[in-house]
C-alpha cells in the first residue's frame, strides 16, 4: 500500500512544483506563492518541507539575465500574433503590395531611359566630333585640289564657318536635352537645369532668306517690232532646256532687229504649246510679238518662205543646222534660201559679241530671215542673263511653264512638301563621261554628295527634299540612308506614280497630258523652282533653266548653289 501512496505523492509533489514555479514567475515573494497554492492538508510530513526548501534554493539561485530572457520569450510570444492580427484587420494589404509593385517598376523604366540617353549622346558626340574634324580640314590647303575655279576658295568662306560652327552649337544643345530627359520629373521644368545658361535657337540671322535681285537695277530695251517682219527661229541643240535657252536668246535677237518671232512647229522641233503658255508672253509686252509657225502659215496663205538664212555660227556647221533638220523644214510647207554665214563663229570658242555687232550683221529689208541655232551664242551675256531678262515687260518672267503645270505644281507641293522645302536636281544618266570630261568633274560619289546635300538642309532647317532625277533606283537608295541631320533621317521625296486615289495631277490627266515625257520635266522644273533652297546640277541645261526661273519669280534663295559647289570629287575615274 505504501508504494502505491509514494507514487501518488510523488505526482502530486510534481504538479505542486511546476505549478508554484510557473507561480513564482509572475509573483514577486514566494509567499504569495504558498498562499495561493494553500493545500488543506494537516499530515504535512517531512517531504513537504524538504519541498519547500528545494524550491526557495532553486529560486535563489536563478540569474537576472535568464529570468529576463524568459521573460522577453513570452512577451514576444504574446505581442508577435498581436501585432499581426491588428495590421490585417487595419491594413489594406492588396492595395499595399500593388502600390509596391508600381512603385518598383519605374525604377527599371529610368534605367533604361538613361542607357538610352547615354548612347544617343554618344552618337551625338561622335557627329560633333567629325563635323569639328571637317571643319578643321576646311582650314588646311588641299594640294591635291586641281581647281582652278575662283568658286572654290581653299578657306572655307565666313558664311560657311558661322554655319559649322552653328551645327556644332544646336549638337551640342541636342546633347543637354538628351541628357537631361531622363532626370525631368512631373514638378521639374526645364529651367531646373540651367544653371550654367543656356542658348536659345542660336541663329546667324536668315541665312537662306531671298536673294535681292536688285530690279530696279534692270537694263532693258523695248520689244516693237514691225508686224510684217518676221524671225523663224531655229533650235536643234539637246533637250527642251536647251531650246528654251535658245527660245529666249531669239527673242533678245528679235527685239533688236525689231521683228516677230515665230514658234517652230511640233513637225520639226518640240510641241512647245503642251508646256508654254505661248500667249503669255504677248500679253506681258502687250503687243503681238510672237506668233506660232501655224498663224505665220495663215498669214502667207500656206506659202512660208525663208527670204534670208544669215548664219550665226559657221563652225561645225553653217547655221549649227544638220540636213536632218533641213529636211524637217522643208517637209513642213518652208522653202529656203542659201544659208550664208554672217562671220566666222565657232560653238566651241563663241566670241563676245555686242548689240551693235548683231545689228550691224543682221538688219535687212527681207519679211522672213533665219539666223540658225544660238543656244551657243554669247551676246550680251550680263544683259541677257539678269532677272527677267533682258526685255522690259509688265510680267516676273516671260517664257514660263503653263497654266495647268503651275497648278499641278502647287497641289504637289501642298500635298506632299508643304512651304519649306529643299529641291534637288541630281542628274546621273550619262553624267559620269560629261562631267570627267570638264577641267572640273561635277560627277560625284553618292557619300559624298549625300554630305553635301546634308549641309544644306542643315543650313536651310528643311524638313524635306524635293528630288529631281534621272538617278537609279541603287543610288537614290543608298543616298537616302546617307542624309541624316541631328540624327533623323531627312526624306528625299519624288513624284510618284498615278495613282487615281490622289488628285494632286489630275488637271494634266483630264487634259491628255498624262505621261508626256516634256511636261513631267517641266512639272519638275516647277516644283524646283518654287522651292525655299535649290540645289542643282553644274553643267546642266535643266538646272541652268530652273535657277532662271527662281531670279526671274524673285523664289531665289542665298542658300542656293550647285551640288557641292567648289569642291572636288573624292575620287575620279581614269578617262577611256
Amino acid at each position: 500500500m505504501e508504494r502505491p501512496t509514494s507514487s501518488s505523492s510523488s505526482d502530486e509533489d510534481d504538479d505542486r512544483q511546476n505549478l508554484i514555479e510557473q507561480k513564482e514567475r509572475k509573483l514577486p515573494t514566494p509567499r504569495s506563492t504558498t498562499t495561493a497554492f494553500h493545500i488543506a492538508d494537516d499530515d504535512i510530513d517531512d517531504r513537504n518541507h524538504r519541498h519547500h526548501q528545494q524550491l526557495r534554493r532553486r529560486f535563489t539561485s536563478l540569474k537576472l539575465n535568464d529570468l529576463f530572457n524568459k521573460r522577453s520569450f513570452v512577451l514576444f510570444a504574446i505581442f508577435v500574433p498581436l501585432f499581426v492580427l491588428i495590421l490585417f484587420f487595419t491594413t489594406d494589404i492588396k492595395a499595399l503590395l500593388f502600390s509596391t509593385s508600381v512603385s518598383a517598376s519605374p525604377f527599371g523604366s529610368v534605367s533604361d531611359e538613361l542607357r538610352e540617353s547615354e548612347l544617343r549622346a554618344l552618337y551625338l558626340l561622335k557627329q560633333q566630333q567629325l563635323g569639328l574634324f571637317n571643319l578643321w580640314n576646311q582650314t588646311l590647303p588641299n594640294p591635291n585640289s586641281t581647281s582652278n575655279h575662283s568658286n572654290s576658295p581653299q578657306i572655307p568662306l565666313l558664311e560657311d564657318f558661322k554655319s559649322a560652327v552653328l551645327r556644332q552649337m544646336l549638337i551640342n544643345k541636342d546633347i543637354q536635352q538628351v541628357l537631361l530627359s531622363p532626370h525631368r520629373s512631373g514638378n521639374s521644368t526645364e529651367s531646373d537645369f540651367r544653371d550654367f545658361g543656356d542658348i536659345e535657337n542660336p541663329s546667324l540671322g536668315d541665312r537662306c532668306g531671298i536673294l535681292d535681285q536688285k530690279l530696279s537695277q534692270r537694263r532693258t530695251i523695248e520689244w516693237k517690232p514691225n508686224a510684217s517682219k518676221y524671225l523663224f527661229a531655229i533650235c536643234v541643240s539637246g533637250q527642251m532646256s536647251n531650246h528654251l535657252i535658245c527660245l529666249e536668246k531669239h527673242m533678245f535677237f528679235a527685239a533688236l532687229l525689231n521683228r516677230v518671232l515665230v514658234i517652230p512647229s511640233a513637225k520639226v522641233d518640240f510641241q512647245y504649246s503642251r508646256v508654254l503658255d505661248i500667249e503669255h508672253i504677248n500679253k506681258c509686252l502687250g503687243r503681238k510679238v510672237v506668233v506660232t509657225f501655224e498663224e505665220l502659215a495663215e498669214a502667207k496663205k500656206n506659202h512660208v518662205h525663208i527670204d534670208k538664212f544669215i548664219c550665226y555660227f559657221s563652225h561645225p556647221t553653217t547655221c549649227y543646222v544638220d540636213d536632218e533638220h533641213l529636211k524637217k523644214l522643208k517637209g513642213s510647207g518652208v522653202s529656203l534660201s542659201k544659208l550664208e554665214p554672217a562671220w566666222v563663229e565657232d560653238v566651241k570658242k563663241p566670241s563676245k559679241r555686242t548689240v551693235q555687232d548683231v545689228q550691224s550683221k543682221f538688219s535687212t529689208s527681207d519679211d522672213v530671215i533665219a539666223i540658225g541655232d544660238v543656244f551657243f551664242a554669247d551676246l550680251e551675256q550680263d544683259w541677257v542673263m539678269q532677272p527677267r531678262g533682258p526685255l522690259a515687260h509688265k510680267c516676273k518672267t516671260l517664257i514660263e511653264p503653263s497654266r495647268l503645270i503651275m497648278l499641278t505644281a502647287q497641289r504637289f507641293i501642298q500635298t506632299f512638301l508643304g512651304k519649306n522645302f529643299i529641291a534637288l536636281h541630281f542628274r546621273r544618266h550619262g553624267f559620269l563621261k560629261f562631267c570627267n570630261n570638264k577641267q572640273q568633274s561635277c560627277f560625284y560619289p553618292i557619300p559624298q554628295a549625300a554630305d553635301c546635300i546634308t549641309r544644306v538642309a542643315e543650313r536651310a532647317n528643311a524638313p524635306v527634299v524635293y528630288l529631281s532625277t534621272d538617278a537609279a533606283e541603287s543610288e537614290t537608295g543608298l543616298l537616302q540612308s546617307l542624309v541624316v541631320v541631328n540624327g533623323k533621317t531627312v526624306p528625299l521625296v519624288k513624284r510618284p506614280a498615278r495613282n487615281s486615289a490622289e488628285k494632286w495631277d489630275a488637271l494634266l490627266y483630264r487634259h491628255g497630258l498624262e505621261g508626256d515625257g516634256q511636261v513631267e520635266a517641266m512639272l519638275d522644273k516647277t516644283i524646283c523652282a518654287m522651292s525655299s533652297v535649290f540645289i542643282g546640277a553644274s553643267g546642266s541645261t535643266f538646272t541652268e533653266d530652273i535657277l532662271r526661273l527662281r531670279k526671274d519669280w524673285g523664289s531665289a534663295s542665298l542658300c542656293d548653289e550647285y551640288l557641292c559647289q567648289g569642291e572636288d570629287p573624292n575620287f575620279i575615274a581614269e578617262n577611256e
